[in-house]
């Protein structure tokens, strides 16, 4: 079925809900829209960043690479600890 096809049988089903049920509707399709337009704007926003170490040595990428793994290393053992500890 085509997009504008899709259209319609969305429309013809909006005009069949009752007015009281129109707020939840409307709430419901504006939330959609929203999280969908979000969810575009951020892959647009992650993709500015796409090769942006392309021209980074290969020495500056592996010390970068090497600390990001370091920080995770201590971001991890911080959380399990604050799991695991009881005040």
């Amino acid at each position: 079925m085509h997009d504008s096809e899709w259209r319609i049988k969305v429309l013809e089903e909006v005009q069949k809900i009752p007015d009281a049920k129109l707020s939840q509707l409307y709430e419901m399709i504006h939330g959609f829209r929203l999280s969908s337009e979000t969810n575009n704007h951020n892959a647009a926003a992650i993709m500015q960043f796409a090769g942006s170490w392309s021209d980074m040595s290969e020495e500056a990428y592996g010390e970068f690479s090497d600390e990001i793994a370091i920080r995770r290393q201590q971001a991890f053992s911080q959380r399990q600890n604050r799991e695991t500890s009881i005040d």
